[in-house]
């Protein structure tokens, strides 16, 4: 490795995250992004924000990351998906913009990863446990999509008259056609990781315990056809587009509708979000508002400050 690929892979390397930590191969210039978010495994503005940036900086160090890999760290639950307490403190405030960041923040990240090939970038995704809502969005894009064998998956957010708003429906559509979109979004059930596999959603399905031997696997075999591989996926998002535009009119769509939520449905997403905790994190309720507004606060301090656009890739 030259002075300055080892130049970006130490700057790549050296931020501090509160919500992920990094990991590096200099044998297949890999960088794995390992989650944990407290008080619940989700898509936060904090964990957001830290996944931008190190996104924003592989792309800014061209050539240094050949392989990007998330995982979580967080036994049980790859992503419970939405901040539903943070939609709830929206919601309730009646605050339309402050939705709409939040959608496009998820959308940014999955045009990262849409646009990942023209970056020289191949990604890869392990699944452990629960992914829901936004979490199963997440995992739409990449291009190779690992299960473990227990792990199951789905689309809720019917159940609280609400509807995965952030990719879903052009990604799921993409890979397993309108009507396997149609039920799974509508119907709200949850999908076992050989289900999904035979829904061509999922790549590959692995025994428990086997997915870390799957990633160095999979990249294995990527890796000496790497090239070629990325111009085969860009050529796919040719032949099958999906575009920033679509993307944010499904948002806008989306935070419409939250604002429309009745007090029943506001009230089933709060159990949801009570049940998250349990099972991923800990904080009492106090604790959890005070940081959805800490986390709002400084996301909007992002905005004045200027983020990179990611549409314009």
């Amino acid at each position: 490795m030259n002075s300055p690929e080892m130049a970006g892979v130490a700057g790549l390397m050296s931020r501090p995250y509160k919500y992920i930590r990094l990991e590096w191969s200099s044998e297949l210039s890999a960088l794995r992004v390992r989650t944990r978010v407290t008080p619940i495994q989700c898509y936060s503005l904090g964990a957001m924000g830290e996944l931008q940036r190190v996104l924003l900086d592989i792309a800014e160090n061209p050539g240094v990351v050949k392989h990007f890999v998330m995982t979580s760290d967080v036994p049980g639950v790859f992503n419970f998906g939405g901040d539903l307490s943070l939609f709830v403190l929206l919601i309730r405030a009646r605050d339309h913009e402050s939705l709409r960041l939040y959608g496009r923040r998820c959308v940014d990240l999955l045009w990262w990863m849409e646009t990942a090939p023209q970056l020289g970038v191949h990604t890869t995704v392990l699944v452990q446990g629960d992914t829901l809502g936004g979490g199963l969005e997440s995992v739409m894009p990449f291009h190779t999509v690992i299960f473990e064998r227990s792990a199951q998956a789905g689309f809720p957010e019917v159940l609280f008259n609400s509807f995965p708003g952030m990719g879903a429906w052009n990604f799921t559509i993409r890979k397993a056609g309108f009507a396997v979109a149609n039920e799974m979004i509508l119907s709200g059930r949850l999908y076992t990781a050989e289900h999904l596999h035979r829904l061509h959603l999922v790549d590959m399905v692995v025994e428990d315990g086997t997915g870390e031997a799957a990633i160095e696997d999979s990249l294995r075999a990527v890796h000496p056809r790497l090239r070629g591989t990325l111009a085969a996926l860009h050529a796919r998002s040719l032949a099958a587009p999906i575009t920033y535009q679509s993307l944010m009119d499904i948002v806008d769509r989306w935070t419409i509708n939250s604002l429309n939520l009745t007090d029943r449905d506001i009230k089933l997403m709060e159990r949801l979000a009570r049940a998250q905790v349990r099972k991923a994190g800990g904080g009492s309720g106090g604790a959890v508002e005070e940081i959805k507004r800490f986390e709002l606060d400084r996301a909007w301090d992002e905005e004045r400050t200027g983020i990179t656009e990611w549409s314009s890739l």
